[in-house]
């Protein structure tokens, strides 16, 4: 073998690896969510396959040193990448009877190190094949193995930064079986001769075909009218109705949880109870006609923004959104007017934070939920910049969901607000006052800048919530204490912020992934 042809092959064997490595975490996000268990169990499974494959692949090179034992190896490592999305499909679903981290890891490993452990044989035959003598050996070793790093990194590069939002998951991984079955056929000795190239291709191109109308048919439900991916999200939308059953909705599902819930003809229709919350808060501290700038960091489906620029002609509504293809959703599908006065930024909430100019008297950081919380917006250090571009008297209004009962992501973070904002200055919101029963729930953790008078903002929606018009009820401190003994509590901060150990339970409770006992 040439050396030419052992660079080239090396590095379309290491730009495919990486291309899958890449896109396993899109392919798994709306199974089991992106947290740090996912990206863990990719790495090490991968890695694992690799190292595996290098192994038997030197085996395989001493016993078959020949150009047929690599296209085999090519043939079948294209083979086991065409069924990853299969495999996704039948299995990443599946409710093993395991603790979270645990059906990740197996899940993981079910779909990928096959295919990771035989692109991993690759590099130890094609030295074999290019090695001539032992004089210069560690020259084409080196060489060899430079381009196969290189083919890793533009995998990585390609991938994450162009190919998913461009092609998404399914065909990409289609894509890389089909590159490494044609680098089987040039590489073999046995299709040299045009006859047999000829019969090759024709069962190739009909597998294929069968392989991808059948196998890699994308399943949406009935209701879902649109689909795309972009580099953060797969993105869904459905059509839905209120719960009260009255009232047509558009519902946001970005990979396989409903983000918001729309109605395009009527924006003042909140149908997530806390949003109703935010209503609420913001009912007590201003009029309809008076002027104040909001922050909402996560975009979403933008319900909020659009209720209050309706219900609020005079205030200033900027909105975090971190993917440009939610906001082209909602720009395009969900109602939002072109000449709206929501200002939208698609940037990181830290980042814009870091770099805010503006003062404002509400902050919306509706960016966490039960599946994915971007720990780096929970730390110490983010919520005092977020305090350092509130005016005097503003207000931090962030949506979490936990586990009344047992949860321990809630109370750290109430814990850490209060390092940052005063112990006297967060309190903690609900949507049912049923606290002795309550388990997972959507709670609203308020913070303020300065001393806020909640037993008149607790009497206000007493009364309110007497008449049907509130939602809110504000957790007595008594069991806010209680909540907070008793349970692994910690202040989230850069460097120590486990956010995904903390919410993990609940992950667990919610989607029904937790071991059953007995």
């Amino acid at each position: 073998m040439s050396l030419i042809e052992a660079y080239v092959i090396t590095f379309v064997a290491s730009f495919c690896t990486l291309v899958i490595e890449i896109v396993a975490g899109r392919i798994l996000a709306p199974f089991v969510g992106v947290s740090i268990y996912t990206w863990t169990s990719i790495i090490g499974v991968i890695l694992a396959g690799i190292s595996i494959g290098a192994y038997f692949g030197g085996k395989l090179a001493d016993r078959f040193p020949s150009r047929r034992t690599l296209s085999v190896l090519l043939l079948l490592s294209g083979l086991t990448a065409l069924t990853i999305v299969p495999l996704t499909n039948l299995l990443a679903s599946y409710r093993f009877p395991f603790s979270l981290m645990m059906r990740i890891f197996v899940v993981t490993s079910i779909i990928f190190f096959l295919p990771s452990s035989i692109l991993g044989t690759i590099s130890p035959v094609v030295v074999k094949l290019a090695l001539r003598n032992l004089e210069n050996a560690g020259g084409v070793v080196g060489k060899i193995y430079a381009f196969s790093t290189l083919g890793a990194i533009i995998g990585t590069y390609v991938t994450g930064f162009f190919l998913i939002s461009w092609m998404g998951t399914r065909n990409i991984v289609f894509t890389t079986g089909v590159i490494l079955l044609l680098s089987a056929l040039i590489v073999s000795p046995i299709f040299n001769r045009g006859l047999y190239r000829f019969f090759f291709l024709a069962i190739l191109i009909i597998g294929l075909f069968f392989c991808y109308k059948f196998l890699y048919r994308l399943e949406l439900r009935d209701d879902v009218y649109f689909y795309k991916e972009s580099d953060y999200y797969t993105i869904k939308l459905c059509k839905s109705k209120s719960s009260d059953g009255k009232t047509e909705l558009e519902a946001l599902v970005l990979d396989n949880l409903i983000h918001s819930y729309v109605c395009k003809d009527n924006p003042l229709h909140i149908e997530y109870e806390y949003e109703r919350i935010y209503a609420d808060v913001l009912r007590w501290r201003y009029k309809k006609n008076e002027k104040f700038k909001t922050l909402t960091i996560g975009g979403g489906g933008y319900t909020f923004p659009r209720y209050m620029e309706v219900y609020y002609p005079n205030a200033q509504i900027d909105v975090v959104e971190i993917d440009p293809e939610v906001t082209k959703v909602v720009y395009q599908h969900l109602g939002l007017p072109k000449d709206t006065r929501i200002r939208t930024y698609n940037t990181d909430g830290r980042w814009y934070v870091m770099n805010c100019n503006e003062r404002y008297d509400v902050i919306f950081l509706d960016a966490y939920n039960d599946l994915t919380v971007p720990y780096h917006l929970t730390t110490k250090e983010f919520l005092t910049q977020i305090k350092g571009i509130m005016t005097e008297d503003g207000i931090l209004l962030s949506n979490i969901i936990d586990n009344f009962q047992k949860g321990e992501f809630l109370p750290s973070y109430i814990k850490t607000l209060k390092e940052v904002f005063g112990e006297d200055r967060v309190f903690l919101l609900s949507v049912s006052p049923n606290f002795e029963n309550l388990r997972i729930s959507t709670f609203i953790v308020l913070a303020t800048n300065c001393k806020m008078n909640l037993e008149a903002f607790n009497r206000y929606v007493t009364a309110r919530r007497h008449k049907g018009k509130a939602t809110t009820v504000v957790v007595p401190d008594y069991l806010v204490e209680r909540m907070m003994k008793g349970k692994r509590i910690v202040t989230l901060r850069d460097d120590y912020a486990p956010v995904d150990n903390l919410i993990a339970p609940v992950f667990e409770e919610r989607f029904g992934y937790n071991r059953k006992e007995g």
